[in-house]
């Protein structure tokens, strides 16, 4: 039984782990993209 409950909380673990992980990536890419994108818009904004 205790083996189960190891191999359950293992599963759960890399689940959220994975979740956690994907959410990570989503925001640094946000902000790899947004933050330059911003700036350039920024600059045609000035000249416009």
């Amino acid at each position: 039984m205790a083996r189960f409950i190891d191999d359950l909380a293992g599963a759960i673990y890399d689940f959220f782990k994975s979740i956690f992980t994907s959410i990570c990536y989503l925001f640094a890419g946000m902000l790899i993209v947004g933050v330059p994108l911003c700036l350039i818009a920024f600059v045609f904004k000035m000249f416009n």
